[in-house]
């Protein structure tokens, strides 16, 4: 009995052969290939890093610099227009005769003699009134505009009215900031978040690599 049990068992389980056994294997092979294959196809996106200049104003090298008509000091109307074919030096600073505005206009009024003679126009702006313009440019022999944007129409346009913070108090002001314009209108350079030492000196640095171009 033990013998026939043996035969019937064996009699019932399926033979597989060398070629079926290859054929298998080469099967499975060709899957994993055609797997990895996909797998390097599919390539992973590249993430750019934002440009904090982009971040902090909205704007970038290369875009048009938007256009304005403000009050001057002297109670003229000043407008981007009047300056085209010029290079142009926009900064914004938070408030008139404060002790890092003074220092930052007064750095651009000893390397003023410098702009000039590369063509150069300097405009400083803030939201202060023509009346008080008038008084700080007088008290430190400001040699260029100053332009008074009380409504804060330029400030918003070129994104430097901001949300700051100062011992936990939240407020909006002007964050400063510069803008290099050239002879076209379009923005050649930004400089959020300004830092004070030094800033002069690193725009005319680049205006001579600007230049150079």
């Amino acid at each position: 009995m033990a013998k026939k049990q043996v035969k019937r068992k064996a009699a019932g389980q399926k033979k597989t052969t060398p070629k079926k056994t290859a054929k298998k294997t080469v099967q499975k092979t060709a899957k994993k290939t055609v797997k990895k294959a996909s797998s390097a196809m599919v390539k992973k996106p590249t993430v750019k890093k934002a440009d904090p200049a982009v971040v902090a104003t909205g704007l970038q090298s290369g875009d048009l610099a938007p256009a304005f008509k403000v009050q001057s000091d002297s109670g003229e109307w000043v407008s981007l227009q009047d300056f085209k074919g010029k290079t142009v030096v926009l900064y914004f600073y938070p408030k008139d005769d404060t002790p890092g505005c003074t220092k930052e206009s007064c750095d651009f009024r000893d390397s003023f003699t410098r702009l000039k003679k590369e063509g150069v126009v300097v405009l400083g702006a803030s939201k202060d009134s023509v009346s008080s313009h008038q008084k700080f440019k007088t008290k430190y022999q400001l040699p260029f505009p100053l332009l008074s944007d009380e409504a804060g129409t330029l400030c918003e346009s070129y994104g430097v009215w901001k949300e700051k913070s100062m011992y936990g108090r939240k407020y909006m002001g002007i964050e400063r900031s510069t803008f290099l314009i050239d002879g076209s209108g379009r923005i050649a350079m930004v400089y959020p978040k300004v830092s004070v030492p030094g800033h002069v000196d690193q725009v005319l640095s680049d205006l001579e690599g600007l230049k150079g171009k």
